[in-house]
């Protein structure tokens, strides 16, 4: 390969920080200014401005585990078929039923409920919550 055929580059290079004189950037400070706290390193992701002053990352509680980075979603409450042979034959499943027999406390309203295929039923309910495929064959089995 000869040099006159090779393809003339026009991009100069990038200059490297922090490499002396010579590198085209400086060489005291090499581009991070006069002496102070950004010369000397990088400030902590969780530095808020005062060094006394406790930052938001550290004031939240310590969450441990590999899924502490993901979102808490509401985690349903869990019924299973064992615990709604308590209910009248024929009744409307619902959480505003199972508030009503004292199967869930007041204060439960608002959580999603799922009913799970432990134990048996004894007899036939409509059931208006959602279930595991398990469960729905074992109230399906009732009604056939």
């Amino acid at each position: 390969m000869k040099l006159h055929s090779r393809p003339k580059i026009t991009a100069s290079s990038l200059k490297r920080v922090g490499r002396g004189y010579g590198s085209g950037k400086g060489g005291h400070t090499t581009g991070r200014g006069a002496k102070g706290q950004n010369i000397r390193s990088r400030r902590p992701l969780y530095f808020e401005g005062a060094p006394m002053r406790k930052s938001l990352i550290r004031r939240l509680p310590m969450l441990r585990g590999k899924l502490r980075f993901t979102a808490k979603k509401g985690q349903p409450l869990i019924f299973n078929l064992k615990d709604l042979n308590s209910l009248p034959k024929g009744a409307v499943v619902t959480v505003e039923t199972l508030i009503k027999h004292h199967l869930l406390p007041e204060t439960a309203a608002k959580l999603p409920v799922k009913i799970l295929g432990g134990g048996e039923l004894k007899h036939a309910l409509k059931i208006e919550l959602p279930m595991s495929k398990n469960a729905a064959k074992k109230v399906a089995k009732l009604y056939a």
